[in-house]
């Protein structure tokens, strides 16, 4: 993967949009200060032992941005670029996700800076239980309560929890201090495809909203990774096209839509997306701007920049991916109508679903797939609603209508609480 996104102008781009909203909310000078900072930022070097015989030192990084409503939340991106302005900046958009669909959580997010993929499975697990056994005084069911992110699965969250409880001596962690586990472990139904769905149930909405029938909509999808290969199919099984995707590697176009089952079994396999044989390759960079009704930005951070973003033809911006359109793509965007449903709200599915496998392992309870799925389409599109109505009474876009009503929760919890510590 060709990675191009500057970790500094990412976070800048947080704080940017943080501050934009941030003079509309009418918020204090302390309470805009203590918003735009981090609570904790933790650096640690992990040493594991490889499976080649030596150790090696390994960066990782925690960030509790807030936890005004409660313990922190957000993955464990595991890449060999992560880095703190990174994590900083996705705990920051993780504060105002959770705030957004209502959990009662902070923001937080963590991350290995290694390659993932390059690892053998044992070693993954080695590095993976080391962070665990480093990490162990910043983790817990009120404190910070990671989950997977991009590099991480469930068999990863599942590592970690074996090795908190057996740090304490005991069959199970006492609370749920991760999410995102496999079901028999106290994961829950639905968990992996929660943020696709999430996406897939956005997209729909907007759809709707400007009177695009789905049926036969053009989608063009950049990244065919968890969130975005989910996504793809709910879309097709809505009746949508799927005319592009792409992968790290680039992609594959057919204007007359891809047979995602074949492409998802293509891959599956370990074929690249852009040797299926059931279209024509086509590039990540012109994927998306593609001639599309809809087009899902599901890899990574900046993909949509003031460089292409006058070029784009779809309707439809829905961001799978965390903060794939920089500010000024936004402005542009905006200003040539097109209806970006912003990733605080498109991929919010994921983490509603772990709320309920926290609350699910909290109670040592057992949800349905179908209880799951339900009450994740009620509260998605119930926030939704809520954020287009934001919108229009202000006459702000989809995503200022998310941050507006977002850091408005969070900073009324700041103050409920009491602004001294």
């Amino acid at each position: 993967m060709v990675v191009d996104v500057t970790k500094e102008s990412m976070l800048e781009s947080a704080i940017r949009n943080f501050d934009q909203t941030a003079e509309q909310c009418g918020l204090s000078d302390q309470v805009i200060e203590r918003l735009r900072t981090p609570r904790e930022k933790i650096e640690l070097t992990i040493n594991p032992l490889l499976s080649d015989g030596k150790t090696r030192s390994i960066n990782a990084y925690i960030v509790h941005h807030n936890r005004a409503l409660g313990p922190a939340k957000g993955g464990i991106r595991m890449t060999s670029w992560v880095d703190l302005s990174e994590v900083t900046a996705l705990a920051m958009e993780m504060t105002w996700k959770t705030a957004l669909i209502g959990v009662p959580f902070g923001g937080g997010k963590s991350g290995i800076r290694i390659d993932a993929p390059r690892l053998s499975p044992q070693d993954k697990e080695v590095i993976v239980r080391q962070f665990a056994r480093t990490a162990i005084h910043h983790l817990g069911p009120e404190r910070y309560v990671p989950a997977p992110d991009m590099g991480t699965d469930e068999a990863d969250m599942g590592h970690i929890r074996d090795t908190i409880s057996s740090c304490s001596g005991h069959s199970i962690t006492r609370g749920c201090y991760v999410t995102g586990k496999p079901v028999l472990l106290g994961g829950i139904p639905g968990r992996r495809e929660a943020t696709g769905r999430g996406v897939t149930l956005t997209t729909v909405k907007a759809a709707r909203q400007l009177g695009i029938d789905i049926h036969n909509a053009r989608v063009a999808v950049q990244g065919f990774g968890n969130v975005g290969s989910v996504a793809c199919s709910l879309l097709a099984q809505e009746g949508a096209r799927i005319v592009a995707v792409s992968d790290c590697h680039g992609g594959c176009l057919n204007t007359q839509g891809l047979d995602i089952k074949r492409l998802a079994a293509h891959v599956e396999q370990g074929g690249r997306v852009p040797d299926f044989e059931g279209g024509e390759p086509v590039s990540g960079a012109d994927l998306i701007t593609l001639d599309c009704d809809i087009l899902v930005p599901a890899a990574i951070a900046n993909q949509i920049t003031a460089e292409n973003a006058d070029r784009i033809q779809a309707r439809i911006v829905a961001e799978g991916a965390n903060g794939p359109t920089t500010p000024e793509a936004d402005a542009i965007l905006d200003d040539r109508g097109v209806c970006v449903v912003p990733d605080i709200l498109c991929n919010a599915g994921g983490v509603f679903v772990s709320y309920l496998e926290y609350v699910q392992e909290t109670q040592r309870d057992q949800m349905t797939l179908e209880s799951v799925n339900q009450r994740l389409k009620d509260r998605i599109e119930t926030c939704y609603d809520t954020v287009y109505e934001e919108s229009q009474s202000f006459g702000v876009s989809m995503r200022s209508a998310s941050l507006r009503l977002a850091i408005s929760r969070v900073a009324k919890a700041m103050q409920n609480r009491g602004l001294l510590p």
